[in-house]
């Protein structure tokens, strides 16, 4: 039984991990850090996702226009 539940939690680790590159890839391609983005999302995901979305894009490459 302990095997299974060292199992289970390893999964999840790395499910947690692989989630947490989500938001930093976003803010990454926005001209932000890869690295505060990823430590800021595996303690608050939601709003590091929220933050990574909506901070203005500091890359410097034209930004599409909106599909209408």
């Amino acid at each position: 039984m302990h095997v299974f539940a060292t199992m289970y939690w390893v999964i999840v680790g790395i499910i947690w991990l692989a989630i947490a590159f989500w938001p930093a890839r976003v803010a990454a391609r926005k001209g932000h850090s890869f690295l505060l983005y990823f430590i800021f999302s595996l303690v608050f995901f939601p709003l590091s996702l929220l933050v990574a979305y909506m901070v203005k894009d500091e890359s410097g490459q034209p930004v599409p226009p909106a599909a209408v």
